[in-house]
């Protein structure tokens, strides 16, 4: 059997409002705060993991909080973020709870394969809630303001928007593995979607690809996407998708200890940064799953320098 990517690991966007992040996607969206972190590349920089109720690799949506403008919307990147809910049912039910809380949304629509409802969170981030019929595991977070039946169930599928498939595609299919499994109109009008899938398909594995040579190229900001990550089940696994690209004379980052996952990074033909991530060994490694998030967590390499760290972050409530 080919090396499989199993799915989507997480999504790292960007947002310049912290506390209303925070805010938003917790006590909006009902997502649990699993890892209250900083960008270990940039320590004065919080690094925010928002996940399901026990941290499963899939569910994180991530976001580093950077000091910058509004991004500059086009292709060459990560166009728009879905999150899993488990029916049509759930949908109806987003629709009424976001205009409750002033979020304007678009209308339930089948879009790519999947029942859906498009929103942005305050600072523009696109996302996309997509019923994935209740299939594979769930688990709730007790604590959640959204009821267990209609929670977010976890990441996918992801939309990137570039100008041209050719090279992209053959990253996808010859170096990654993915199967094209179908196309559709692009819900805006604009250009073409041609869907990818890893692992055993559906949803939580699909990388929604979106052919928009009339677009001039995004710039990121807040609002906008920074990278994408793919599961690896485990470290081995990894070790042979950093032999592959080298390989295919793919330049990668090399692996990454990140702590909490060890990654593999690299760009595909058309800029847009993607992430190899291992399952484990998880937000459990330094803190108990009953107060993930409940206070700055640091891998090991910094915690030597928590006091200058925790002097340079804003309070987040």
């Amino acid at each position: 059997m080919s090396l499989q990517l199993t799915g989507i690991h997480h999504l790292t966007a960007i947002t310049a409002n912290a506390p209303g992040n925070l805010r938003f996607y917790t006590k909006v969206l009902g997502l649990r705060l699993v890892k209250k972190t900083v960008n270990q590349d940039d320590t004065s920089a919080y690094h925010l993991f928002y996940a399901d109720g026990e941290a499963t690799p899939g569910t994180d949506l991530t976001f580093f909080d950077w000091p910058v403008g509004r991004e500059r919307r086009g292709t060459h990147s990560i166009a728009r973020t879905s999150l899993r809910v488990g029916s049509r049912e759930s949908l109806a039910w987003w629709k009424q709870h976001l205009a409750g809380e002033n979020v304007a949304t678009g209308e339930i629509a089948d879009i790519g394969g999947y029942p859906s409802l498009d929103f942005e969170d305050p600072e523009g981030q696109r996302l996309r809630l997509v019923s994935d019929g209740g299939k594979g595991d769930s688990h709730a977070w007790a604590q959640s303001p959204v009821p267990v039946e209609h929670q977010i169930r976890g990441l996918g599928p992801i939309v990137i928007s570039v100008p041209d498939i050719t090279n992209t595609e053959a990253v996808l299919t010859r170096v990654m593995n993915m199967r094209k499994v179908r196309d559709h109109a692009s819900p805006d009008g604009e250009g073409h979607v041609h869907v990818f899938e890893m692992g055993e398909g559906g949803p939580a594995a699909e990388l929604h690809v979106a052919v928009q040579p009339g677009l001039a190229p995004a710039r990121q900001g807040a609002g906008a996407v920074h990278h994408v990550a793919f599961r690896a089940p485990d470290q081995e696994t990894l070790h042979q998708w950093t032999a592959r690209l080298a390989e295919f004379r793919l330049p990668s980052s090399g692996e990454v200890e990140r702590y909490y996952f060890r990654s593999l990074y690299f760009r595909e033909p058309n800029g847009i940064l993607f992430e190899i991530a291992t399952d484990g060994p998880g937000f459990t490694a330094d803190e108990p799953l009953e107060t993930l998030g409940e206070s700055l967590a640091l891998p090991p390499f910094l915690e030597p320098k928590r006091a200058s760290i925790e002097a340079g972050l804003k309070p987040l409530r």
